[in-house]
């Protein structure tokens, strides 16, 4: 018999438990350790932040899910792994053994490395949480009785930017809604070296239409920017050059402000070495397997990734969705052979896949693999994509509340999309 658990229960980790309870022998068994006992869609943040949605609607009950897959589930907040001796300790005291161990935690927000960054004791806002979310629709709202500057956008380090650039077209379309944004001069800034890169050295050509997009709906935007500190209404950034040196410093107002930090790994893995690299993220093989640690495997945001190349200010990869679910296939297949003697062979694609809805309007893209160069580099916009998201949305939470072990992320897009195979996207454009 074999005890596999699966640690963390975001997107990767619930998707994982799915599809690894598939690959099981009748002898084993599986166990899921999360700190919150209920998912939350992350993609639909942006939604929640302006009221859109509320926190039911995108939230999943992951102890009745995962009940009827027979996992067991154990809702507490992980401590230390000790990697040598195939054991997780908990908050609560519990200790859990394990013979494979699936790292899917996600990652830690470093808001810290910022003065004043953040929800918690800082002056920015988050949507990277639900309840982070939540406190930026209550700013927001705040806000709107006296509006002024907004300032949104991506800090150094960070490897998540779509959802930078969704929040802020999100906000301009609720504003617009409320006929205050001629109140409301938008900066969007950012770590990338061009709007549209992305962490992916762009895709098709998204800096063309989100340049373009920008410019329609009027804001401002300083690429390759480091944001130096923050302040009660007043945000410092500094723009770099090509050569490193910081060629202005300017002092932007705000009323409100959202951006998204860097990550880096959860205190429970940190420092443990050959399992994590010196932010703390996994280390995985092609098989998203750790050398050290070959019965250790990670998937999703906590995997190391290297950039795609030198930028004057460090800007991560990002994990979507649809490379994410990839991953947790690969994994559940390696697993499941190797459960049956057999040595691991599944490589997970990492292709990219992307909806960025812009609340009326929005941009879609394809990166086939996500790293450049690529078999397929493709980019659209229009109205139809923010339609897409919604049904995106629903089909995804619908699978997960149902507790399905088909590639439901994948399929999700597909059907959003409006294509049964992936390879036919091109038709779209």
């Amino acid at each position: 018999m074999a005890h596999i658990v699966v640690l963390g229960a975001g997107l990767g980790g619930s998707i994982m438990a799915y599809e690894m309870s598939d690959q099981l022998r009748p002898e084993d068994r599986i166990t899921v350790v999360t700190k919150d006992p209920k998912y939350h869609f992350v993609p639909s943040n942006p939604w929640v932040a302006v009221g859109w949605r509320q926190r039911d609607n995108i939230s999943v009950d992951l102890s009745s899910a995962m009940s009827k897959k027979n996992i067991d589930f154990i809702p507490v907040a992980a401590k230390k792994l000790h990697a040598d001796e195939n054991r997780l300790e908990l908050e609560d005291g519990q200790t859990v053994d394990y013979d494979f161990l699936i790292i899917a935690t996600g990652p830690e927000l470093a808001f810290d490395e910022i003065e004043g960054l953040g929800p918690y004791g800082g002056y920015t806002q988050s949507i990277c949480h639900v309840d982070h979310a939540e406190q930026a629709r209550e700013a927001f709202e705040e806000f709107c009785k006296n509006p002024g500057p907004i300032v949104v956008g991506a800090v150094q380090g960070a490897s998540c930017f779509g959802p930078a650039y969704e929040f802020t077209f999100i906000l301009d379309t609720e504003l617009r809604r409320r006929k205050i944004r001629d109140q409301v001069p938008i900066t969007f800034v950012t770590a990338e070296p061009y709007i549209g890169h992305l962490g992916l050295d762009g895709v098709g050509d998204t800096k063309g239409l989100l340049e373009s997009e920008m410019r329609e709906h009027h804001i401002k935007w300083i690429t390759s920017t480091k944001v130096k500190k923050v302040e009660e209404g007043k945000m410092t950034v500094e723009e770099i050059a090509e050569d490193g040196s910081v060629k202005n410093e300017t002092e932007l107002p705000f009323g409100f402000s959202m951006m998204l930090p860097a990550f880096r790994g959860i205190d429970a893995v940190t420092g443990i070495d050959g399992l994590v690299n010196p932010r703390g993220f996994i280390v995985v093989d092609k098989h998203q397997r750790n050398p050290k640690y070959p019965n250790i495997f990670g998937i999703g945001v906590c995997v190391a990734i290297p950039p795609t190349g030198p930028t004057p200010v460090p800007c991560g990869v990002p994990k979507t969705g649809f490379m994410i679910e990839s991953m947790v296939t690969a994994t559940a297949m390696n697993i499941g052979q190797l459960l049956r003697g057999q040595e691991p062979d599944h490589v997970g694609s990492w292709n990219a896949v992307c909806l960025a809805d812009f609340g009326d309007s929005g941009v879609a893209f394809v990166a086939q693999p996500q790293i450049p160069p690529r078999n397929v580099n493709w980019a659209s916009s229009g109205k139809w994509v923010h339609v897409a998201k919604v049904a995106f949305e629903k089909y995804f939470l619908g699978k997960l509340r149902k507790g399905t072990s088909e590639t439901i992320y994948e399929k999700a897009v597909l059907k959003a999309l409006g294509i049964n195979k992936l390879k036919d996207v091109q038709r779209l454009g």
